[in-house]
């Protein structure tokens, strides 16, 4: 029983690293993109879709990942080329992404889907407890946590991530010494588009192997939060990903075991423990003003 339960919570956790470690880079670049939702939805539809149609959940994860790239490209060529209002744009492309994979989805829906089969590495896999939970998951699991080791060495041990972090600091000086900010911004985005339509992909072909309109369920604005609330740092959003993992998977089985509390507020909670941990960061300002990228969310225009 207790097994089970982790392997649900790092289910339902993987997605939520996924996305945010990809909008932190994001923002650690100073672009601030609210369209995460949107991309999301696009890559569960898309990754559903084409594994339908091919029968290959990887096929399925490569197209997932292409569609959210191709997303914040949209978003990049707006905001960064066009200096349209980043809040405004990626609003509006949560909206497009929600509804546009309504319309594609359509002939998905109430179809059995194609599930991205769990590793199973002889004799580790039947370690008691933690065999099933460390050696017997899925591949983008494993892929999740390499991406938060990843992005950590890259921001914090490369000059490419020195680079990066000096962009969302100050893109003036950064323009100044001749870096490409625009460039780095546009390299920025797509990365974090690609975790976005990979998190979706995971929802439709591993956390629940079927395509529902509107499945992502608010998991884009839950990813923006836990940015913040990890201060912009890799670490602390794979434990933000996994406390909200639990939360979500606590609310089922309190259901499960009948707790006299209505359905409605369980299901409620983990979007109440999202504005929990914001109030309780909004406390704390001098803390998220000293890690806030200082450029987040303003517009560069480079010299003509």
């Amino acid at each position: 029983m207790f097994e089970s339960i982790l392997i649900t919570i790092a289910t339902a956790a993987t997605p939520l690293l996924i996305a945010s470690i990809g909008e932190l880079v994001v923002e650690r670049s100073g672009v601030l993109n609210l369209g995460v939702e949107g991309m999301m939805v696009m890559g569960a539809v898309t990754g559903f879709g084409v594994t339908l149609a091919t029968g290959s959940p990887w096929l399925g994860i490569l197209a997932a990942i292409a569609v959210g790239a191709m997303f914040s490209l949209l978003f990049g060529f707006l905001t960064l080329t066009l200096v349209t209002n980043q809040v405004a744009t990626g609003l509006a492309l949560t909206l497009l992404g929600l509804g546009l994979s309504g319309m594609l989805g359509e002939g998905f829906v109430g179809q059995p889907g194609i599930k991205l089969g769990n590793l199973d590495i002889p004799y580790l896999s039947d370690l008691p407890v933690i065999g099933r939970l460390i050696f017997g998951q899925d591949p983008v699991f494993y892929l999740s946590i390499v991406l938060v080791v990843g992005v950590a060495w890259f921001l914090f041990r490369t000059r490419a991530g020195l680079t990066l972090r000096s962009v969302g600091d100050n893109h003036g000086s950064a323009h100044a010494l001749g870096i490409n900010v625009i460039g780095i911004r546009y390299l920025a985005v797509m990365f974090g588009g690609a975790c976005a339509g990979l998190a979706g992909a995971y929802l439709s072909l591993v956390y629940t192997p079927q395509w529902i309109e509107n499945m992502t369920a608010g998991r884009g604005w839950i990813a923006l939060a836990l940015v913040v609330f990890a201060s912009w740092r890799p670490w602390r959003v794979l434990a933000g990903a996994y406390l909200f993992g639990a939360v979500s998977i606590g609310q089922l089985h309190a259901q499960a075991l009948g707790i006299g509390v209505p359905s409605q507020l369980l299901s409620s909670l983990p979007y109440l423990a999202t504005i929990v941990v914001l109030v309780l960061i909004s406390r704390n300002r001098r803390l998220t003003m000293v890690n806030t990228p200082a450029s987040l969310g303003r517009p560069f225009v480079p010299d003509r």
